[in-house]
């Protein structure tokens, strides 16, 4: 859209000749003064002749395909009208003028050095043959990737950052994207953030995911002796959730997945400390449906037990999907971000854990109960607080206690990993659908590790937590349990 008067008008004129409502409209000048966003309700025919319309007088954005940049220094002569002269050739080829630079005073007093951005490559050959037979020319640079595009198209800069971090996606798809981006834009600047600071972290979000994956990949590893016999592995990885591993004579079983987009990786781990075999690998729990902690679960084979709120939530593609922020844009959008910049593959083999509670323990219903390598393990149904259908592993017997993303111990997460989940903080305002539940369900879980460390002779209970380092609690503090080493591949 032209950054003039009127030209806001002209485009709601062709909406309104169709009778259609406009739901949602968005437009700041300081972000992209040439773009503006409409959610329209209309029927299909109505739709069609709405962007006919607006196609017809060249608002309508179909394509995300970058301006050509074209860096040259012209030599005019040094006579009245030349400047314009040249200006008429620009204008004749639709060339947007980026940069002008002359100074008739200076050491090159002939020398106009200019920056031009053209929407079709195509016309550059014309436009250069007609300087070249008026002018001499020096072309210091043409680039059509987009790289060099200033914030008069902040959007489409911004699109040629996000087709980098997806890899794919043809222009409409990204447009689609961009239609989503600009929502929680809008109502996060609502909410008082500044609207760059909401397209870094999206950004981000994507970059640093792509950046720790393959070479870059790193893990911190604990190793923890559960039973003579069994052994628990945790893994943190460099972004998101933990995996943890039991190493049993008879199976192993892992408690999440981390994201898909470390699943290469996570097998070379694995193969390291001497878990390769994955036809032992028979079961995977989850603990929520979270792209950290489900992400990967669809490139094994072995049957992935979920609660039915963290299947419907998958299914949904929206992590708030059963709660009282169900209808929150900033949640749906995130998910679906998340989900798209870290790979996420679901879970295939799906077996729900029962609806029907066996019983409770404290204010958590028991859905289940289940063996790992001859220990017994209780599934206490969450409340709701961090997300609807997260689960809690207890194991009494053996002081165990796998919360989730309800108890984390903070101070053990490195700077990196912290910088990375506020990212999540920025675009959702709380990573918590419920925050006084959240609050319950952390106090519960305290409590319980609490009684069990008096309960067990001798030891304490072990607190697996969602992210961080496995922890016992000291004085009503969290204390990392044992050694945490380093992994890195070769």
């Amino acid at each position: 859209m032209p950054d003039e008067p009127g030209a806001l008008h002209k485009a709601a004129k062709i909406i309104k000749r169709y009778n259609a409502n406009i739901n949602r409209i968005h437009y700041d000048q300081t972000i992209d003064p040439h773009t503006v966003f409409f959610e329209v309700m209309a029927s299909d025919d109505i739709y069609r002749k709405i962007a006919q319309g607006l196609q017809g007088i060249g608002y309508l954005q179909t394509s995300l395909s970058p301006p050509g940049f074209l860096k040259l220094d012209v030599y005019l002569p040094h006579r009245p009208g030349a400047l314009f002269e040249f200006l008429n050739y620009i204008s004749s080829s639709n060339a947007n003028i980026a940069f002008l630079d002359f100074d008739d005073r200076g050491k090159q007093a002939e020398r106009l050095r200019v920056y031009l951005t053209l929407e079709e490559s195509s016309v550059v050959d014309g436009l250069l043959n007609q300087l070249k037979s008026r002018y001499r020319l020096e072309i210091l640079e043409y680039n059509t990737t987009g790289e060099h595009l200033d914030n008069t198209v902040f959007y489409l800069r911004f699109a040629q950052r996000l087709r980098q971090i997806t890899g794919e996606g043809g222009d409409e798809f990204i447009l689609r994207l961009l239609h989503d981006i600009n929502h929680i834009v809008q109502e996060l600047t609502n909410l008082g953030q500044e609207p760059k600071q909401v397209f870094k972290s999206i950004l981000l979000t994507g970059e640093i995911l792509r950046q720790t994956s393959g070479k870059q990949f790193y893990a911190d590893v604990q190793r923890i002796r559960v039973t003579g016999e069994t052994e628990l592995f945790c893994f943190q990885l460099p972004c998101g959730g933990n995996i943890f591993m039991f190493n049993t004579p008879g199976e192993m079983v892992m408690i999440d997945t981390g994201f898909g987009i470390y699943h290469q990786d996570v097998l070379d781990m694995l193969k390291h400390y001497g878990l390769g075999d994955l036809k032992k690998l028979r079961r995977i729990f989850v603990t929520h449906a979270d792209a950290d902690h489900a992400g990967a679960a669809g490139y094994f084979d072995a049957d992935t037990f979920i609660h039915k709120g963290a299947n419907e939530a998958i299914e949904k593609a929206n992590r708030a999907y059963g709660s009282q922020a169900e209808a929150s844009i900033l949640e749906e959008v995130y998910t679906k971000l998340i989900n798209l910049f870290s790979e996420f593959n679901p879970p295939h083999k799906t077996r729900v854990f029962p609806s029907k509670a066996l019983g409770s323990c404290g204010i958590f219903q028991v859905v289940e109960r289940l063996d790992i390598g001859g220990l017994e393990f209780e599934v206490l149904e969450s409340l709701g607080g961090h997300v609807w259908g997260q689960v809690f592993f207890l194991c009494s017997q053996a002081g165990l206690l796998f919360t989730g993303d309800s108890l984390i111990n903070f101070d053990s997460i490195s700077e990196e990993r912290k910088r990375f989940n506020t990212l999540a903080n920025v675009l959702m305002t709380s990573v918590n659908v419920d925050s006084t539940k959240a609050r319950r369900e952390r106090e519960a879980l305290l409590a319980m590790a609490s009684g069990m460390d008096k309960a067990l002779s001798p030891g304490n209970c072990l607190i697996c937590c969602g992210h961080g380092a496995v922890s016992v609690l000291h004085e009503d503090k969290f204390k990392v349990c044992g050694e945490v080493e380093r992994y890195q591949p070769h």
